[in-house]
């Protein structure tokens, strides 16, 4: 068998849950399980949390699945619907429903429902990818409020810069939303993972944890460890070779990486086509043995190869991790110049995972 694996710790996911209702005792919180809880599994994601007061997802068959797991709980479906019919589907599931344009407002109004749905309004508060700006909200929310195909209508936005905690638009924002305060709305929405951690006044009825879920930072300058986060998933394999190389030779495709001097090189079997990104750097930090050691030469489609000079123990069969309980996810993705949230869902399904409680 290849040897790589991802190994899921499904117990952090529960501590990191818990850690974000801690933020808010008072309020509930939907644990976000969208693109297959973050590359980390969502159905045992969603068996890890039995207490989780709801889920988001993205579209109607992640709802499925999550609705086929868990009967009871409310699963929130973050970007609507994409079509008129899918509102009879969402109805039978007892989804909640983000409505976040005309056309899929007017879709839920002319729609023969067999039960009411819990509707959130999305609000464009400055992010300008989805919603209604405040105004065009506020005509909505007329028209809804007394519709007989809403239930619970609710109010949903959100940060665009909240892992910067000093960045204007986040204020901006908060007022902008604020600014709807006089209109009766059951619930409103609008932390994410950053905001659950630095802005108590975001915090309203729902949170919304999502990265911190699976034990990584949403903050550049923030380890997770620091905020009492666990890591989910880690990433391993072994050794598959070993070889010397001497000064002046290169390694990998394009020939990018040059021997100073003699080198030892292991090699081991990750590549970009398991999820391992192909812009990582020379100098990427890799954990052999359990000692950091640089990545070095082009990451190809299942190798990658490292320098071992600094562990002259390493030999072919040496234990590897790419990322998780001993080197963060986040540092690896900082190195190639991209987050903890790609790293993680974009693990393919060609690495088994293996599942821990």
């Amino acid at each position: 068998m290849r040897p790589l694996v991802a190994t899921i710790d499904l117990s952090a996911i529960r501590h990191n849950y818990l850690l974000a209702k801690a933020c808010a005792p008072e309020r509930l919180a939907f644990a976000v399980v969208k693109a297959n809880a973050y590359g980390h599994g969502a159905r045992e994601a969603v068996s890890a949390l039995p207490e989780a007061d709801g889920f988001v997802v993205a579209c109607l068959e992640e709802a499925g699945e999550v609705r086929a797991l868990h009967g009871k709980a409310r699963v929130l479906l973050l970007q609507g619907c994409f079509e008129a019919k899918e509102y009879l589907m969402a109805a039978q599931l007892a989804l909640d429903v983000v409505v976040q344009s005309r056309e899929q407002a007017e879709a839920l109004l002319g729609s023969a429902l067999n039960r009411p749905l819990n509707v959130w309004l999305k609000l464009d508060s400055g992010m300008h990818r989805l919603g209604f700006a405040a105004d065009e909200l506020r005509a909505w929310h007329a028209r809804l409020a007394a519709a007989e195909q809403v239930a619970e209508l609710n109010l949903i936005s959100h940060f665009a810069c909240a892992d910067l905690p000093e960045h204007p638009l986040n204020r901006i924002q908060l007022d902008c939303y604020r600014s709807l305060d006089d209109l009766p709305f059951d619930c409103r929405s609008l932390a994410n993972s950053a905001a659950i951690l630095t802005r108590p006044e975001a915090h309203m009825d729902w949170l919304r944890p999502g990265i911190m879920l699976y034990g990584a930072s949403p903050f550049a300058d923030r380890p997770a460890a620091e905020l009492g986060l666990k890591p989910a998933m880690t990433l391993a394999g072994s050794l598959i070779a070993v070889r010397e190389v001497p000064a002046g030779d290169s390694v990998g495709y394009g020939a990018s990486w040059v021997a100073e001097g003699p080198t030892r090189i292991g090699t081991i079997s990750c590549g970009y086509a398991d999820g391992y990104p192909r812009s990582a750097p020379a100098g990427t930090p890799v954990l052999v043995c359990g000692q950091r050691v640089p990545l070095v030469g082009r990451v190809s489609m299942d190798m990658l190869t490292v320098d071992l000079s600094a562990v002259p123990e390493a030999q072919v069969g040496s234990p590897v991790e790419l990322w998780g309980a001993q080197l963060p996810v986040d540092e690896v993705a900082a190195a190639c110049g991209t987050i903890g949230y790609e790293l993680l869902s974009k693990v393919t399904a060609r690495v088994p995972r293996r599942h821990r409680y």
